[in-house]
């Protein structure tokens, strides 16, 4: 008997020495990761920066309100902040390497080498805002809500490769896969966790999760909500029981003893308040106001400084895009002519002081921006589609259209409507029309206020003979309008990724293309499409992922899905002089989500100071840093890139 228990516990033993070696606690996408098992922190952090004070943010809000606490959820306005400071994710991508992640939440990831499923191990510490013990229950309880029909569709379009998630035990649970791909790995660490008592209340029924409002979230955060004003703020307090603080993806982050959100009706009236004095830091993308708006006494007194801060950021594609559900828009014609008509060189000289670039790639920036004419590798990605997509992909990459001499917007005007005659429609006494008679109506949505980029644009669009209506509409009904697909024209920004596969399925997909409140809101539907992404998403190294990558940029710019617009290669940050960071910058960051996580209150008390770092960084001031008051002395700045 006592051998068999000792057969038993060695078996044990063996067991879990094996689960030890295959599993670990980071993943990267390609090679190995940067920091060791067992690491302390990232290097962009400070684990011996003061904690306390305060950090005060603001956000513009059309209507000066939210009016929930679920982010989760299609109908509604969430207060801002939650994503940030109240829910967590298994694991979490570091900002200094391409694409690696570390647990969280999770201490081990488990890739299967069919890479058809990943298992995470919960981490023992972790620990809901009640007390309560993080398990694989209610890991599952997450997913299987959030895919489900009380959450936003989009959560089912961004984990609806996932076919199951499966309880292992208590502090085990497993992904599996509708396909192999180590890129769901990092889906299913992206995974955002609460509790499955979140809305239950001992006497009362349970409130469904898309009826949840202000019920406060029971996460795992390092902030839980202390109080909220609908209208006018929000203030995050830090847990003081935070179960994270000392793990290594954690460690040296968030030390600020409360974050605040504070709410405005306008720019304008944020940019003021910003000048008086009532928020400490803002990311600025609006060269019109940073060159001028952002001058007063407390910039003359060095309170507040301006600084032009490099990132290694890939820029997202955004732009305008129009319905493909409308017959009008299927023409590819009429796609090419809109994008003629914009005059980016124009807006971006005039009014933002040449500081943007124009996005020319789904990739600009990358390696993966197709340049020139297809590869060998492109065209045996794209020849199996010869038929269906544009036959401009198998020559030169689309140039967008510049206004710089030789060319100009008349000629771009001219070519439009060469394209829009192509089409069918004529421009006849100054209005387009087709051969029925009908007239080409543009319907686009906004404030009654001038949009100084847009209207430009709104005037080239009427020289080609587009009647243009303005439907006036707040915020929330411009929501509703595209989430139910009843619009002609709409602005568009996938959000930045350094796993670009998962952000541009869920944008361009065809099964999502009829899904009310999915992000398939132009309607794109296209097998080549489909299967290029696919191949990005299922690359095995670096240069199968390019191949694919190139391949689908092709398609999409020359589908002109999207007209273009702009991004910044640098972050413009406005901040109070208190405000203390790390000498070490990561390579790939929000300004908000650097702050929020790393930077601290270095004028909180002297005693706060006193422990501070010696040197600048450890005063409120980095290497380097630079007061700025307009755009004269840019060139004196670092520069870099944005993401």
């Amino acid at each position: 008997m006592n051998r068999i228990y000792q057969a038993a516990l060695l078996a044990l033993a063996l067991a879990s020495s094996a689960r030890s070696a295959a599993a670990a606690p980071a993943l990267a996408y390609f090679g190995e990761p940067k920091y060791p098992p067992g690491f302390d922190h990232f290097d962009y952090v400070n684990p011996s920066a003061p904690r306390g004070g305060t950090l005060a943010l603001s956000i513009v809000s059309q209507n000066s309100s939210f009016d929930k606490f679920n982010p989760f959820s299609l109908k509604g306005k969430p207060a801002p902040g939650l994503s940030e400071l109240v829910f967590e994710t298994l694991t979490v991508l570091s900002l200094d390497e391409p694409n690696t992640q570390y647990g969280l939440l999770a201490d081990d990831i488990r890739l299967a080498a069919d890479e058809r499923s990943v298992e995470f191990h919960l981490h023992p510490a972790a620990r809901f805002s009640d007390g309560s013990r993080l398990t694989a229950d209610d890991v599952r309880h997450s997913f299987t809500t959030l895919t489900g029909r009380r959450a936003s569709p989009r959560f089912k379009a961004y984990f609806g490769e996932i076919e199951a998630v499966e309880v292992v035990d208590p502090e085990t649970v497993r992904f599996r896969f509708e396909r192999a791909g180590r890129d769901l790995a990092f889906v299913a660490g992206s995974l955002p966790v609460f509790s499955s008592r979140w809305g239950k209340v001992e006497g009362r029924a349970p409130v469904a999760f898309d009826e949840l409002r202000f019920e406060r979230p029971i996460a795992t955060g390092p902030y839980t909500i202390e109080r909220a004003t609908s209208g006018q703020d929000i203030v995050y307090l830090k847990n003081p029981d935070y179960w994270g603080s000392q793990t290594p993806s954690r460690r040296g982050m968030f030390h600020f003893q409360r974050v605040t959100y504070k709410l405005y009706k306008d720019a304008d009236t944020q940019v003021a308040a910003l000048r008086a004095g009532e928020f400490d830091f803002f990311a600025e993308t609006r060269m019109r106001y940073w060159c001028c708006q952002f001058i007063g006494q407390r910039f003359d007194r060095g309170e507040l400084l301006k600084e032009v801060v490099p990132h290694r950021n890939p820029p997202a594609m955004n732009g305008w895009v129009v319905n493909l559900r409308k017959p009008r828009f299927q023409d590819i014609r009429v796609r090419e002519a809109l994008n003629l008509a914009q005059d980016f060189e124009w807006v971006n000289d005039k009014i933002f002081a040449g500081e943007f670039e124009r996005v020319t790639s789904y990739f600009s920036g990358t390696e993966l921006a197709a340049t020139g004419l297809p590869g060998p590798d492109e065209l045996a990605l794209l020849e199996p589609h010869r038929g269906e997509i544009p036959e401009a992909a198998f020559g030169p990459m689309y140039q967008q259209p510049t206004t710089r001499p030789p060319s100009s917007i008349r000629g771009n005007l001219t070519r439009a409507l060469e394209l829009l005659a192509q089409a069918g429609w004529h421009n006849v006494d100054g209005e387009l029309r087709n051969a029925a008679g009908e007239p080409f109506v543009l319907t686009v949505e906004g404030s009654r206020k001038q949009n100084p980029y847009l209207d430009a644009y709104y005037n080239n669009l009427s020289k080609l003979g587009i009647q243009l209506r303005k439907r006036v509409s707040d915020a929330a009904s411009s929501r509703k309008t595209v989430n139910e697909f009843d619009f002609d024209f709409a602005s568009i920004a996938l959000r930045e990724s350094r796993m670009p596969g998962p952000e541009l399925w869920r944008a361009f997909n065809s099964k999502d293309a009829d899904v009310a409140g999915s992000e398939n809101i132009i309607g794109v539907r296209s097998a080549a499409v489909d299967e290029l992404i696919q191949l990005i998403l299922d690359a095995k190294t670096e240069a199968a992922q390019r191949s694919a990558a190139r391949a689908l940029d092709r398609v999409l710019i020359h589908s002109h899905y999207v007209v273009p617009w702009r991004y910044l290669t640098q972050h413009y940050l406005i901040y109070a002089e208190r405000l203390g960071r790390p000498e070490v910058r990561p390579s790939f960051y929000n300004g908000y989500d650097w702050t929020m996580q790393t930077w601290w209150d270095a004028g909180q008390s002297s005693a706060s100071l006193a422990r501070a770092p010696t040197g600048d960084a450890g005063l409120g001031r980095a290497p380097g840093k630079t007061a700025l008051l307009g755009l004269a002395a840019l060139g004196a700045v670092g520069v870099g890139l944005f993401g």
